[in-house]
């Protein structure tokens, strides 16, 4: 598949002037906005069609595809991550603050219209493959309010419109949607620099499904046998004939980058990231309320209740009698608290476990000529005819010569080369 143009919901979009959509509907119920549903129509897709999410940690990123009239599913719409929590690699247990990894499924039953969190959907942890591994935990959602221990925590305006759009697929008869969360672009240049990381056995399976899914914009069809993740092959001999050349294509890129000296990296967080539009969003807020102030403005406010707007974003006011009159512009409203703001300065760090080289030249043979295919003793090479030289007293350079070179066809012994001069005649 083809390189994707990827829409990034610019943040000044987000946020109404309120802080949160318009709620001329109940929440759960309002519409999806117009400009997604024209991005609908323009890649032929009908607004109740199926749809499948897919979740990228490293990258803080939450895409939306929609099955378009030809059956292959399309991308629609990406949505950065406003906050997830943990390290890349799967979620274990209760309690380890991990955002999930793998293949999930979210039927209508799972969606929450009534969350604390905004709105929200259960993404279905733990699977089939995090209970045979002895995965515990529960309720790991999609929601609104920028705070997670373990969920992906989107605007309010955001999961809004995500939620509006797998409403409508349920709603208009697909039975579950699939939701795949992954630490990263599964590239063979990601998964080439992280080869030595503990988890990289388990990444190969997610990157199988992701590249089917790739090849065929199809849902891969998903089981877990001997607590493996395995991929059934499509029905339909065309398409998975297009996985497998994706997967073998895939391999020997990943090959070619490991041969080639690609570095290999693990990458460390204190505790999960954040879309860097949103980390820039409260640096900014953060530095105009430090400037105003003299003092370092919070990154985040409990006690946010109203929203004052400041140009083409909004920004909750603190209540607090002790509040800056230039407080109303420190939080970015529709954020709500920013889960460990602290360790977002620590988020992403690579540390280079084996060193990039350079891949080594092949190396330099003498001549060599197999005997086999050399009935004779010496092979001739090319006559090279000098001119005299001015420069030396040896009898050779002071008349027009012939250099003959020659090289010996046994492969079992050291190629030299012989040179015989001769005088032109």
């Amino acid at each position: 598949m083809g390189v994707r143009g990827r829409t990034i919901l610019c943040l000044a979009a987000l946020v109404g002037t309120a802080g949160r959509p318009a709620e001329a509907a109940p929440k759960h119920l309002a519409p999806v906005p117009p400009a997604t549903l024209g991005l609908m129509a323009a890649r032929a897709m009908a607004p109740s069609a199926p749809v499948l999410l897919r979740a990228y940690k490293q990258e803080s990123e939450i895409e939306v595809w929609k099955q378009a009239a030809d059956g292959r599913y399309v991308h629609l719409k990406t949505f950065p991550i406003c906050r997830w929590s943990g390290q890349l690699g799967p979620k274990t247990r209760t309690g380890d603050r991990q955002s999930p990894e793998g293949f999930y499924t979210v039927a209508a039953r799972q969606l929450n219209p009534n969350s604390a969190y905004y709105l929200s959907f259960d993404i279905g942890y733990p699977n089939a493959y995090d209970r045979a591994h002895g995965g515990t935990g529960s309720a790991l959602m999609v929601h609104g309010t920028c705070s997670s221990a373990g969920c992906f925590a989107m605007t309010d305006r955001q999961v809004g419109e995500i939620y509006a759009l797998v409403r409508d697929a349920l709603a208009g008869g697909q039975a579950a949607f699939q939701f795949q969360a992954f630490p990263f672009r599964m590239t063979a240049r990601a998964m080439a620099r992280h080869r030595t990381d503990r988890h990289i056995a388990f990444w190969r399976q997610l990157k199988e499904g992701s590249d089917r899914f790739e090849a065929t914009g199809r849902e891969p069809l998903v089981t877990v046998e001997a607590g493996r993740y395995v991929f059934a092959p499509y029905p339909d001999p065309a398409l998975e004939a297009q996985a497998v050349a994706r997967r073998g294509e895939e391999e020997s890129r990943i090959q070619a980058l490991v041969e080639g000296g690609i570095e290999a990296v693990r990458t460390t967080y204190a505790d999960g990231g954040q879309h860097p539009s949103f980390t820039a969003l409260i640096k900014r807020a953060s530095a105009f309320g430090a400037a105003a102030t003299g003092a370092m403005a919070p990154m985040t406010n409990a006690a946010a209740t109203t929203a004052t707007v400041t140009g083409a974003t909004a920004y909750a006011a603190d209540p607090s009698p002790a509040a800056s009159p230039f407080a109303a512009f420190i939080v970015p409203a529709g954020l709500g608290d920013v889960s460990r703001p602290e360790a977002l300065a620590l988020a992403g760090r690579e540390v280079v476990v084996v060193p990039a080289r350079r891949r080594p030249p092949a190396p330099i043979h003498p001549i060599q000529v197999a005997a086999a295919f050399v009935p004779v003793a010496f092979v001739p090479l090319p006559v090279i005819e000098t001119e005299p030289s001015p420069f030396s007293r040896l009898r050779l350079a002071e008349e027009p010569s012939r250099l003959t070179l020659s090289a010996s066809p046994e492969p079992a012994k050291p190629r030299f080369l012989t040179a015989k001069f001769a005088a032109l005649p």
